[in-house]
């Protein structure tokens, strides 16, 4: 038995397999938005953390790393092992936060920069397809409900 899930998409999705946990739909969403783009990031040999990282710093250059954690949504517990090899690669660079020397900000290199660039690219084709398969609209409202259940769930 299944059911077509108005304005989703063209395929039919079985009764069965839609999760009943708004925490399993979210993380079944996330895990095919990585399948989407480890092709890409296999390329470069990145996983997709290092990407979260990359992302955020592309935004946002100069976060000291606590807040470099918290928006790349890295445990602090293995962020710098993340930076560490990203560093390694020439794709961040560190240094001391001027306004307060015990503290280590981070930023993308130009390299950083120009591959963000390029693996940002990926991501837009891969909210096309997800713009094409729910409408502009819902689409916006997907993302703009997203950011904001953080925000509700403070």
């Amino acid at each position: 038995m299944t059911e077509q899930l108005s304005g989703v998409g063209r395929r039919a999705v079985p009764a069965q397999a839609v999760a009943p946990s708004l925490a399993l739909l979210l993380k079944q969403g996330e895990t095919r938005i990585r399948l989407g783009l480890q092709p890409l990031l296999d390329e470069v040999g990145l996983a997709l953390e290092h990407w979260q990282i990359m992302s955020v710093l592309h935004h946002a250059p100069g976060l000291r790393m606590t807040a470099l954690a918290e928006a790349a949504v890295v445990p602090a517990a293995t962020l710098t092992r993340h930076v560490d090899k990203l560093v390694e690669l020439g794709l961040v660079v560190r240094r001391v936060d001027p306004s307060d020397k015990r503290r280590v900000a981070a930023a993308l290199s130009p390299r950083g920069q120009e591959l963000a660039t390029r693996i940002s690219a990926g991501e837009a084709d891969l909210e096309r397809r997800l713009t094409d398969g729910l409408g502009a609209e819902r689409f916006e409202s997907l993302k703009h409900d997203l950011a904001l259940l953080g925000h509700l769930l403070d």
